[in-house]
């Protein structure tokens, strides 16, 4: 079995049995992980640059675990300490690396679209770990495998994607993804934070009111509020986004059942979510992060053509 692309560009290329066969994969590399001894020598001989344009914490250190499992030879590149901070252009800086002779590139970047740019322009096979506002594929997937684990499937199951829908490329890959496996998908949040194309183009519900939306929903993931990437004030105060969205301990307890919460990280406690909620038995966000290095080991395993 293979992928059929040569690139994880976004959930948007690729197909539902492209989907079902990095989650299969991340199943056995799980059961990897809980072995006394956690590495495998699946990758060794290949090289890796994890090219991170951007500041990130858990994806960064998530690939490059997820990497160094796999016996892979990793290069680490920060925008800050080299030459793209001196003004040299992205092509430049990739071609430097890749006369070194990197098989993968990992990269994360403020732009949409660099990826896609540089999935033209070179032989090495590309993951995209974030670009600009447009896709973060790797988390989509941990986040379906994460639901798939809990749940036992996403086919039926409702889904609800609450807070910054506008500038959350977490929320676009999940759309997408979610959809391809046939869940029932929602967003929620406040209006000026809901794109207005996107009931009809993506085909989802919208919802206004969180209480309506938890009460639907089998899973909410809530995302935080991206306040670097507002160019414009959206909303008045975080305390009046926290009273009118933030998910609260009372609020889950007032529903009439239970339901899981999700979040991608990094959490802005007490904004979007209650710590006693993040924390909470309800929560599963630590295994969103435990089960990343599972998902992002069977991308790079899957992509790097040694399946």
């Amino acid at each position: 079995m293979q992928l059929s692309t040569k690139h994880l560009l976004g959930i948007k290329y690729i197909t539902q049995a492209d989907i079902s066969l990095i989650l299969s994969t991340a199943k056995q590399f799980k059961e990897v992980l809980q072995r006394p001894i956690k590495k495998v020598p699946s990758l060794r001989d290949v090289t890796i640059v994890n090219l991170f344009y951007e500041n990130s914490t858990r994806t960064r250190i998530s690939f490059e675990l997820a990497e160094k499992r796999l016996s892979a030879d990793t290069i680490n590149f920060t925008m800050s300490g080299s030459s793209a901070a001196k003004g040299e252009t992205l092509l430049d800086t990739v071609n430097n690396i890749l006369s070194m002779k990197v098989d993968m590139v990992v990269m994360r970047h403020s732009a949409s679209g660099a990826p896609h740019f540089l999935a033209k322009h070179i032989p090495a096979a590309i993951i995209n770990a974030g670009d600009g506002i447009n896709e973060h594929p790797t988390q989509a997937l941990l986040d379906a495998f994460s639901i798939i684990e809990k749940l036992g499937t996403l086919e039926g199951k409702k889904i609800v994607l609450v807070g910054d829908i506008m500038h959350s490329r977490v929320a676009l890959s999940n759309i997408y993804l979610l959809k391809k496996m046939g869940a029932e998908v929602m967003v929620a949040g406040p209006p000026t934070l809901i794109p207005k194309y996107i009931k009809e183009a993506m085909d989802v519900r919208v919802e206004y009111n969180l209480k309506k939306a938890l009460e639907w929903c089998d899973v909410a993931n809530v995302l935080r509020i991206q306040l670097e990437r507002q160019n414009q004030v959206l909303f008045s105060s975080l305390r009046e986004y926290n009273l009118a969205y933030g998910v609260s301990r009372k609020l889950l307890d007032s529903l009439n059942k239970e339901i899981i919460i999700m979040h991608p990280g990094p959490i802005n406690r007490g904004v979007e979510i209650d710590s006693d909620v993040a924390d909470g038995n309800q929560s599963i966000i630590l295994q969103q992060v435990e089960n990343g290095v599972a998902v992002r080991m069977a991308a790079l395993y899957l992509l790097s053509g040694k399946s």
